[in-house]
Order: C-alpha cells, then sequence, then structure tokens
C-alpha cells in the first residue's frame, strides 16, 4: 500500500455523495496518500468508503474510525477484504472502541473495557472465515485507534499500527517507541491557516469542544501534560495551541514536521476554518499538497 506520507482527514456526512467523490478526485489530484473518513452518526464508514474508491483511481481511502460496535467482527473484516479486492489495495482499515456516550447512548449496547473488547475483536477478525468471495492479493492492513500505553501496545501486537486522534508530538514519539519499527504509525493534526491568535484559539475552542466532553480524549491529554485547568473553560491558550496548528504555510509545516520527527509514517491532516466549527478550509489543502511540493 502506497500511503504517502501526507493524508487528509475530513468528515464528509454533511455534503452529497456526489460532492464528497468530486472532493476525494481533489485530494488524489492534490497528491496526498490517503483520505480519512471517521464514522459517527452518519454514513456507514465501510459504505462511503467504497463509494469514495469508486470514484477514485490511486488515493488510499482510510477509515478513522469505524467503530467495532456498529458491526461484528466478521462484517468488519469481510467488509474490509472485498474493500480491499474491489479497490486492488487502496483501503486501510482503522478501528475504534468509539466512547461510552456514542455506544451506549447512540447504539444500545453496553460499553466494555477498552483493551480486552478490542483484543477480543482483532482476534475474532483475524479467525473470520472468508471462503466463497474472491479474497485480496495481499492481506489488507488494519490499524487501530489508540492513545493510552496498552491499546498502543495491542496495536503493535494484533494489528499493524495505529491511528492516534488529537494528540502532541510528544505523544507520536512514545506511541513510536511503544509500536517498534515496522507498524504504521499515523497521527491526526488539526490544521487552521491563521495568523491572529485570538480569532485562531476561538475557531480551535469550537473544534474541540465536544471531544473536550468525552473521557476517552480528557484522560488521554492528562496524560500528555495537560492539567484540569488546563481542559477547563473551553481549554487553555497553551491547551489548544498545542492541539491545532494553527499560522501561516510555514507553521503548519513545521507542525507536522514534529510528527514526522518523532516517528510518524504519515500524518492525516484535519483542515479547519475561521467559520467555525469544523467547516473545510480547501484553501490549506491545497497550500500544503505534496503535488506542489514535487
Amino acid at each position: 500500500m502506497e500511503l504517502g506520507r501526507l493524508g487528509v482527514w475530513v468528515g464528509m456526512d454533511r455534503i452529497s455523495a456526489a460532492a464528497g467523490a468530486e472532493f476525494a478526485r481533489r485530494v488524489e489530484g492534490w497528491g496526498y496518500g490517503a483520505l480519512w473518513l471517521p464514522e459517527s452518526r452518519g454514513r456507514n464508514a465501510l459504505v462511503h468508503s467504497s463509494w469514495l474508491l469508486a470514484n477514485t483511481q490511486k488515493l488510499v481511502v482510510a477509515t478513522g474510525i469505524a467503530n467495532i460496535y456498529a458491526r461484528d467482527p466478521m462484517a468488519m473484516a469481510n467488509g474490509q477484504r472485498a474493500l480491499a479486492e474491489q479497490s486492488e489495495g487502496r483501503f486501510l482499515l482503522g478501528v475504534g472502541v468509539s466512547h461510552r456516550p456514542m455506544v451506549e447512548g447512540l447504539r444500545g449496547h453496553n460499553y466494555g473495557r477498552p483493551v480486552a473488547t478490542m483484543r477480543a475483536y482483532l482476534e475474532a477478525m483475524k479467525a473470520a472465515p472468508y471462503v466463497v468471495a474472491a479474497a485480496p492479493r495481499e492481506t489488507p492492513p488494519t490499524v487501530v485507534a489508540a492513545l493510552g500505553p496498552r491499546m498502543l501496545a495491542l496495536s503493535g501486537e494484533l494489528a499493524d499500527g495505529a491511528h492516534p486522534y488529537n494528540t502532541i508530538a510528544a505523544h507520536t514519539a512514545k506511541a513510536r517507541a511503544i509500536l517498534g519499527p515496522g507498524k504504521i504509525l499515523a497521527p491526526e493534526v488539526w490544521v487552521l491557516l491563521a495568523t491572529d491568535p485570538s480569532a485562531a484559539r476561538r475557531a480551535a475552542r469550537e473544534a474541540l469542544a465536544a471531544y473536550l466532553q468525552l473521557e476517552n480524549y480528557v484522560n488521554a491529554w492528562r496524560g500528555q501534560g495537560f492539567s484540569d485547568d488546563d481542559l477547563a473553560g473551553g481549554g487553555s491558550d497553551r491547551f489548544v495551541d498545542a492541539i491545532v496548528a494553527w499560522g501561516d504555510e510555514d507553521a503548519l509545516r513545521r507542525r507536522i514536521q514534529e510528527h514526522w520527527d518523532a516517528g510518524a509514517d504519515h500524518v492525516c491532516i484535519q483542515p479547519i476554518s475561521l467559520a467555525g466549527g469544523r467547516a473545510i478550509d480547501q484553501r490549506v489543502l491545497e497550500l500544503l499538497a505534496p503535488a506542489a511540493q514535487s
């Protein structure tokens, strides 16, 4: 799989399928190696991936992440195999345990102990039969949404790597040390093309607001050195500046480089804008595009 060093992480549930396909082709044309998709309360991530793979030629489509509570291990594994075969190896499956409110409140499942639940799920995926359909030429890779050291270790043991989210470069360095060499390490990095500190931090706080309500991220941020004061009131300047890369082109490139230097194979950038929320600023994607540097 030609994942490349730089990818794009976006949620596209609010735009039409046709507009999403056009955006994916634009990402491909800009030279990014992969397009990462979330799964929450909108489109099924595997169905959405199928559509985008069918509408591109060389772009890797990755799930960041497919919720393991949304389908049983056999359904996940066989969906992965089908997409890998249909796309000639351009599908990267990222799986995760999601969050308690989304699993229990929205889906009505019991939210199990994250590491134990993921271990059992990955083992069941490996054991799932796929004996009638045509198999992909190569075993398709799986990465795990991992923040803590135990989930990172599991990502190296039973999967092909890890996809950390909402993390800093120091976390990337620790993740690489735990995973060891030869495993995919693909952290997500928020990017905002804005130089006014007040405006940038306001947009960053709006983008991060929902994540500050989720215990998985709050606990992970504490583990990355942020205090409860940093995480209160929408986040301190120190916190939002560390999690969201904002500034001019050079500033954004420096933040991406920090993760590469810390051991990331592939950095997936999530563009936001001063328009608020998680609005996609395509200008920054064009500015940072690998094709523009070749």
